[in-house]
């Protein structure tokens, strides 16, 4: 139940006179328990009080944080309106509400004539826009890309409304009046604001319940091949066997097809085991520079 404008106590400080007393202002003994009727009414006086005290002072820190503190009930009200967007973190919108009702307090003019709850209201509303904007997607995204999305989407909901049927990318460019390459790739961006989970549901069960299937996402996808690569590495190489003489071919074909030991490559061929040494070096040194130079 909120507390009356008549409820509000003048409490003493040590010295004798409150802190409301010595800047000619009530005592509010819990300023978050105000009514929100009553908060309004205080305010202006609050307010009124506010700009004629020094930034920083004692006496501006108690009218600042009083003011903060009479309507975090609109902190609340805003923050409300979004409680099946946060992950059913509800505190933390209104942590961000609380920054933006601080910024209008600091901005608010009181000398313009307006309501503080008209000028406050935009301001937290605006401050919690800007934290799902900038938390609500799995991977970063430049913002001009977050605004074109949320602009592609408005004008997919009403062209779709007009023609009856998906709008094509080129009736989108046309609406949003930029170009196709554009919108294509905010379509592309756009993959970036929901990920999709490894342990989801995949495939369909017996009673055509996906839940039932028994297999996430992460049982039915591939696995990197571990002979891919060796593959690489045999498609990378096969232009510069190619290059070789015959001699140094056999070698290398003896020496890793055939498995053979050097010894047995130079009976097989009359040479010692020494110069088949020195050809397998050469030719292996060649094949290596290749390949880094293919890199």
């Amino acid at each position: 139940m909120g507390v009356g404008a008549d409820q509000v106590t003048e409490a003493a400080e040590p010295t004798g006179r409150s802190r409301g007393e010595a800047v000619g202002l009530p005592w509010i003994e819990e300023a978050d328990q105000v009514a929100p009727r009553d908060a309004r009414e205080l305010s202006k006086l609050f307010f009124d009080r506010l700009r004629t005290l020094e930034n920083g002072s004692p006496d501006y820190l108690y009218t600042r944080n009083t003011l903060i503190e009479m309507n975090l009930s609109l902190v609340h009200y805003v923050a409300g309106r979004f409680r099946n967007r946060g992950n059913g973190q509800l505190e933390d919108l209104v942590q961000v509400g609380t920054m933006g009702l601080i910024k209008a307090i600091d901005r608010f003019d009181v000398s313009r004539g307006f309501e503080f709850v008209s000028f406050a209201v935009p301001c937290i509303l605006g401050e919690i826009k800007r934290y799902f904007r900038d938390t609500s997607w799995a991977v970063h995204v430049p913002r001009r890309m977050q605004e074109l999305r949320g602009q592609m989407v408005k004008s997919q909901e009403r062209l779709s409304s007009v023609l009856g049927r998906e709008p094509t990318v080129k009736e989108l460019a046309a609406d949003m009046m930029v170009t196709e390459e554009r919108v294509l790739e905010v379509v592309v961006a756009a993959n970036g604001y929901a990920a999709g989970s490894l342990d989801a549901p995949h495939g369909v069960g017996d009673s055509g319940d996906t839940s039932k299937s028994g297999r996430s996402l992460a049982d039915v996808m591939g696995a990197p091949d571990p002979a891919i690569e060796i593959f690489e590495h045999l498609h990378a190489l096969a232009p510069l066997l190619a290059e070789l003489g015959e001699r140094e071919r056999r070698i290398i074909e003896m020496r890793f097809g055939q498995e053979m030991t050097q010894s047995e490559i130079g009976a097989e061929l009359g040479l010692s085991q020494m110069h088949v040494s020195r050809l397998l070096s050469a030719t292996l040194a060649r094949l290596r520079r290749g390949l880094l130079t293919r890199e």
